[in-house]
């Protein structure tokens, strides 16, 4: 048992995602931040209204947000929406959830929290404030 849980380990550190725009994503690259991984869709209104809090939290030196499409849209057909929507933080074009072993969320918006270590802290339903998030990844 032990064995295959630090081949899933390992298998996390190697994992990377491709973003919106075709570029690689190296989830150990974050390491040392704390991560929100955001779950959206443009028909849901709580989306739209956490965007400007999540903006102002990816402007922070030591947070990254990512942003995951739930309808699946990729390419330019999502970078076009996130246009529309004033997304600013960095979107990718498949779902981290599978590779990381976190289950699709239920319910729009969700936000994944991950801490500096690459640790899942919480998982957020509805739509969140900087604040509030920031209130979490207190030290």
């Amino acid at each position: 048992m032990t064995g295959c849980i630090l081949v899933l380990l390992a298998a996390c550190d190697r994992a990377a995602f491709e973003d919106a725009r075709g570029d690689t994503l190296n989830w150990d690259d974050l390491r040392g931040q704390w991560v929100v991984v955001n779950y959206w869709a443009e028909w849901c209104k709580p989306c739209l209204e956490e965007i400007p809090e999540l903006n102002r939290l990816d402007r922070s030196e030591r947070i990254t947000v990512l942003g995951v499409n739930f309808d699946g849209i990729t390419g330019q057909p999502l970078r076009d929406v996130a246009r529309k929507m004033d997304i600013d933080f960095r979107l990718l074009a498949e779902d981290p959830g599978p590779k990381l072993g976190w289950d699709l969320p239920v319910g729009l918006p969700a936000s994944f929290v991950v801490n500096p270590d690459g640790e899942l802290v919480e998982t957020r339903f509805g739509a969140q404030t900087e604040d509030g998030l920031m209130e979490l990844m207190q030290p």
